[in-house]
């Protein structure tokens, strides 16, 4: 069975997540502190974490930062409060894969959940790699290496990097790589593609700032050019 971490300070809102999230076949394992969410991750190793971004002590950016070091692969979503815009920015900068707006509907909580599981696990039966230039992407364990060093990703950027290399010097709008990253029915702000492009640049290029290999085709979105 597919492990949850849940991490809120709300006695109802954490027992009606894990109540719906239980109905779905998922295992929840549940923390009412960062701090807590933090050792349960170490020993129990959860797949996808839900994180609210307000909790007591260490708050839901220091804890997805830290299971984002600690668990590069693992799925982060942030529970975020009504018409923060901060929150959900600051939680993509922190390596957060999704965000979800309080007060939100469990199944859509579910769905989400259920979309970063498989993208998560989605690779697990492919044994092939995807190689370009000095990079090689080895879809099985899901690592990216680049001159033979392996560069922590999160499963956003790795799906970002997989549609690049497959699609060389292919311009992509932003609405296409949300699409294609992030599933025709999500409804978040599309401003999600230029916050993980900026880090996947910040750990691939040797300049993120005059980048080699992810050009901005200004107007319409990104391209990976294959001649450097």
């Amino acid at each position: 069975m597919e492990r949850i971490l849940l991490v809120e300070d709300e006695d109802s809102i954490r027992g009606f997540l894990k109540i719906n999230l239980q109905r779905n076949d998922l295992e929840v394992i549940e923390a009412a502190t960062g701090e807590e969410g933090l050792e349960l991750a170490k020993s129990m190793k959860p797949q996808v974490a839900i994180l609210d971004v307000m909790l007591p002590g260490i708050d839901g950016f220091m804890v997805c930062s830290k299971l984002r070091s600690d668990f590069p692969n693992m799925g982060i979503v942030m529970l975020t409060a009504k018409g923060q815009d901060m929150d959900k920015i600051m939680g993509l900068e922190y390596g957060a894969d999704d965000y979800i707006v309080k007060p939100f509907n469990p199944l859509e909580v579910v769905l989400r959940v259920k979309a970063l599981l498989r993208r998560v696990n989605g690779s697990k039966k492919e044994k092939s790699k995807l190689e370009l230039g000095p990079f090689v992407l080895d879809l099985y364990s899901q690592k990216v290496i680049k001159n033979s060093e392996e560069i922590d990703v999160t499963p956003k950027e790795f799906l970002l990097m997989k549609i690049f290399l497959e699609n060389p010097d292919k311009a992509f709008s932003r609405d296409e790589l949300l699409d294609l990253v992030w599933g025709e029915n999500y409804f978040g702000d599309v401003k999600i593609i230029d916050v993980n492009i900026r880090r996947l640049r910040a750990k691939i290029e040797d300049n993120p700032s005059n980048p080699s290999y992810i050009e901005t085709i200004w107007g319409i979105g990104y391209r990976w050019k294959s001649r450097v």
